[in-house]
């Protein structure tokens, strides 16, 4: 379940506020496989029964009261949905609220939306009021039941323990009624502000109705970047997303004002919205005129941006750009350079191939820094597939903070791939070691589906019984050939009697399958296998992995195998350690299984990985 359903009498009634928090903690554990933090716990403890006081005081009893309740598609959490019946129109209600034990708060000059809170030094959060603003409208984005009435959602940050003295100037940046802010000075406008929007009837039927909701699709990266650059709307950025933006929009104007370059990281998982990041600040930099570019060193996904938002408008499609098309840019030429997928930045943006005039002997990293007063670096480390790639936190910090430049880091801890699912991506992390603790057994999650299919033939077939978009991919391990003479494909993926082909590998067409940089976004490329290069940093509703004979088992733990390797770029060893490939390998298929934002579906072909896998997955 998305969320805890408590009534108001249940909270009223509960024996004593310990044992309350326990309740939700053994929820969230149920639900997401991680216990409750000492500062959730005493949250619970003291926020909830006041909640529960206001609510009864407020004669609204009969609502219902969804704790912890987990947005569509991330592991966000509202502190509070109450459901229930609008007092006027007899329609389904509701009101998010988020609970705030601050007792000082204060606006920070570093962003808009952005707060100081007292006993929390050096760091700034959002603003709570634009929080739950923002969860509203994400819901009213994501949830079918909502589509068609956003007018049903409301939105309250509730900082109970703070005097309006206490908090002053926050007050001022409230934007509407999905924005309200209330201290404890203010209980009676609060009591207020609920029974105008919530009856004292009860609300199950309508928490059912959300809690049952099928989830609309989302608006998809790609076909919406037009709307974001060429118009003012912008993808709804939550939490720790909307603090890296405000931060680089602010630093961007220092830069500019001080004359000084200073160096943004943003890290996050799969799926955790760094490519939307990047996209808002785009736009907006777009539409304030100033000089931007986004850059990637993926052909597919730049491609990508450039064919969707980059219709009728070359100058739009020219925002999109390479790493290695830094080399000869003029020191500070742009206001900002979005290093979008920056774990693929590679050592220098030449090769053995590029003539000895054009190599200048400098880093890939220092041409980024260079070429912008305001270099912004998106990644994920756990995503370095590629021999020569250095996009690391550490090497970027290092070599910034040599050249004497400022650097903010921002984590987004949070993550929207995998169905929010933090379970399964920490799953998939220990199944592949690349998190201590080695192999467990997938218990289930109500918001992501793992299967383990017995033969490809049945991986194929669940991927065309699921709704939505569904890609298959798979290690590196079969050769790949170029398209026939009658331009058709080998179908070099073969494993026994199945046999498919793999993604296209230029930029053309070959017959109905698309071009490589289209594989992961054109319906007509299910019909081949893709590989890392061309699933990395896209996404699905439903993801079929292969995992080829390279990955085998022994003594309970996930081994490579080097010699069932096809990928070209491992097959020097002199350039490639074995403990390089090792590494590598891994991260590999650590991309492909973390794709699917509903679910995954999984063949193994070495026969001892595949018997593992099945105890460790239940049928």
């Amino acid at each position: 379940m998305t969320a805890l359903r408590l009534s108001v009498e249940n909270l009223l009634a509960s024996p004593n506020e310990a044992a309350l928090a326990e309740q939700i903690a053994e929820h969230l554990r149920m639900t997401t496989g991680r216990g409750a933090s000492p500062s959730e716990a005493r949250s619970w403890q003291r926020s909830l029964p006041l909640l529960a006081r206001d609510l009864a005081d407020a004669g609204l009893r009969r609502v219902e009261v969804l704790v912890e309740y987990k947005l569509p598609l991330t592991s966000k959490r509202a502190d509070v949905v109450l459901a229930g019946v609008h007092p006027r129109t007899g329609e389904d209600s509701y009101v998010v609220v988020e609970l705030k034990q601050w007792s000082r708060a204060e606006p920070s000059d570093q962003g808009e939306h952005l707060v100081i809170v007292e006993g929390m030094p050096g760091r700034e959060t959002l603003h709570p009021a634009e929080q739950v603003r923002r969860y509203c409208e994400y819901m009213c984005d994501f949830l079918g039941v909502l589509k068609d009435r956003p007018n049903s959602v409301h939105g309250a940050a509730y900082l109970h323990n703070a005097m309006d003295l206490d908090v002053d100037g926050l007050g001022e940046r409230v934007r509407d009624e999905r924005s309200r802010l209330f201290t404890k000075q203010r209980r009676g406008e609060f009591h207020k502000y609920l029974r105008e929007r919530l009856a004292d009837k009860p609300g199950a039927e309508a928490a059912d109705r959300l809690l049952s909701s099928p989830v609309a699709p989302s608006k998809q990266l790609m076909a919406h970047a037009a709307t974001e650059i060429r118009e003012r709307e912008q993808f709804t950025l939550l939490d720790e997303q909307q603090v890296a933006y405000e931060l680089v929009m602010r630093a961007v104007d220092r830069a500019r004002r001080d004359d000084f370059k200073q160096v943004v990281i943003v890290t996050g998982g799969p799926g955790s919205g760094k490519s939307v990041i990047a996209l808002s600040l785009l736009g907006e930099l777009y539409r304030q005129s100033r000089t931007a570019l986004h850059a990637t060193g993926s052909q597919s996904f730049t491609q990508t941006m450039r064919r969707y938002p980059g219709r009728g408008s070359t100058r739009i499609k020219n925002l999109f750009m390479y790493f290695n098309s830094f080399t000869s840019a003029e020191q500070n030429s742009l206001d900002v350079l979005i290093c979008d997928e920056a774990h693929r930045i590679r050592e220098t943006s030449t090769n053995r191939f590029t003539p000895a005039a054009k190599r200048n002997g400098r880093s890939q990293l220092d041409e980024l820094m260079a070429a912008a007063r305001v270099p912004v670096f998106l990644l994920d480390e756990h995503q370095v597939v590629r021999p020569g790639e250095i996009g690391t936190v550490q090497v970027i910090e290092q070599y910034a903070r040599s050249r004497g430049y400022a650097v903010n880091r921002v984590s987004l801890d949070e993550q929207f791939r995998c169905g929010g699912s933090r379970k399964y991506e920490q799953w998939v992390l220990r199944l592949l070691g690349l998190d201590g603790g080695g192999p467990v057994a997938w218990d289930g999650d109500n918001d992501f589906q793992v299967r383990l299919a017995r033969s490809p033939q049945e991986l194929e077939a669940a991927l065309h019984a699921k709704p939505g978009t569904a890609r298959m991919t798979a290690g590196y391990c079969w050769p790949w050939s170029d398209p026939r003479s009658d331009d058709s494909l080998v179908n070099d993926v073969v494993i026994g009697d199945w046999s498919r082909p793999w993604n296209v590998k230029k930029e053309r067409a070959v017959g109905d399958a698309p071009p490589s940089m289209l594989w992961a976004t054109e319906p007509s490329g299910f019909g081949q296998v893709g590989c890392v290069y061309t699933a990395q940093g896209f996404e699905y509703d439903w993801s079929g992995v292969i995992i080829g004979p390279d990955l085998s088992v022994s003594d309970g733990k996930l081994v490579t195998v080097r010699k069932e390797n096809r990928d070209p770029a491992f097959k020097s060893q002199k350039a490639v350690s074995d403990d390089d490939f090792d590494q590598l390998a891994r991260n590999v298929y650590k991309v492909l299984l973390t794709r699917g934002m509903r679910g995954t579906v999984i063949y193994a072909v070495d026969p001892g990985l595949r018997d593992f896998l099945a105890e460790l997955i239940p049928a």
